[in-house]
């Protein structure tokens, strides 16, 4: 299944994305020609969304050693060993950027490359394998997720963990996508997810694309539906997920995690295995990124806020496994951790 919108691809030796800030009021396409770039439409949320960020940090690696002038393997290694450390300070909560860096870094020294060319060749095999492998992860989280959607469904989702997030179809709303190929009928409620409205500007885009319908609310609106019996399920994507079960996702959703476990509605988490951190025991081990306070302060770029408004403003939160029904993955559906 193919993805209604093309976020990232590699061509002719080009790293190409859609400018996510520019959306929904422009379809932008950037080419990203060094690690430095690469670097920035991380940080700057250009491109954004945990599987895709792995992606785009995969092929920024591979930028990284076709830039390089040296003829000398060693000094190449060293090259990428520095911009993969640099390239790992873009943020620091989506793990499919550090399990795709590993990847690129483990192929740079486990592999017998007695030439550059050979060990350049192999990165950007490496970085292609790592971007279908997740175009396929995305199509089978949709099959799996799909089977949860019935006729009259009605679904409540948060961020953006669509296609925009991945290499294919995306996460969160992948059974949304697969769902509407079976004609399935259902509803989608889209949390706005303030500050940077990825599900007002994103989201939103995506479904309005698909032909899917929804209905555009504020974050704290939320509650009153599901008191209202106006939701039957929620499904959210994840940045990181603790061998334990506790999942990092976008701001905002361990609350609606709370909602929905007092409203006795399943929330679920849709992610691929590669989100999925055993180097962490439980969420509090979980590295949350702080942003900057003008995401806050500012809608665009008009001020809404005193311009020296003190501004607290983590951009993720954990939500405890208790509290998860169950994880959407490639594999299938896993209820307990």
């Amino acid at each position: 299944m193919k993805p209604y919108i093309k976020t990232l691809w590699w061509e002719n030796n080009n790293l190409y994305i859609i400018d996510q800030q520019k959306l929904p009021s422009e379809e932008t396409v950037l080419q990203l020609k060094t690690v430095k770039d690469v670097w920035n439409a991380i940080k700057n949320l250009q491109i954004r969304g945990a599987p895709a960020i792995g992606c785009v940090a995969s092929f920024g690696v591979v930028l990284s050693a076709i830039n390089s002038k040296t003829s000398d393997i060693d000094s190449l290694r060293e090259e990428l060993k520095k911009d993969i450390k640099y390239l790992s300070k873009s943020r620091p909560t989506a793990y499919n950027l550090f399990y795709a860096l590993e990847r690129m870094e483990n192929l740079i020294y486990n592999g017998k490359h007695l030439l550059v060319k050979d060990l350049k060749q192999s990165l950007i095999e490496e970085a292609k394998k790592i971007y279908l492998e997740d175009l396929q992860c995305c199509y089978n989280i949709g099959i799996n997720g799909a089977k949860l959607i019935k006729e009259g469904t009605s679904i409540l989702t948060h961020c953006n963990a669509g296609a925009l997030a991945t290499s294919g179809i995306g996460t969160a709303l992948a059974p949304m996508f697969v769902a509407k190929k079976k004609n399935i009928r259902f509803n989608v409620y889209v949390d706005e997810t303030r500050p940077v409205l990825q599900g007002a500007r994103l989201t939103a885009w995506e479904l309005k694309k698909a032909k899917i319908p929804y209905t555009l609310i504020c974050d704290n609106m939320a509650g009153h539906l599901m008191q209202n019996r106006k939701i039957d399920m929620v499904i959210t994507g994840a940045d990181r997920i603790a061998i334990n079960g506790d999942t990092a996702n976008k701001i905002g959703t361990y609350a609606l995690a709370i909602l929905a476990h007092y409203h006795k509605i399943p929330f679920y988490i849709a992610a691929p295995y590669s989100t999925f951190d055993k180097n962490i025991k439980n969420g509090q081990d979980i590295i949350i990124e702080e942003r900057s306070p003008e995401e806050i302060q500012k809608i665009g770029n008009t001020f809404i806020s005193p311009k020296d408004a003190p501004v607290f403003n983590p951009a993720f939160d954990v939500t405890p496994a208790k509290f998860i029904k169950a994880f959407i993955t490639e594999n299938g559906i896993i209820e307990k951790m």
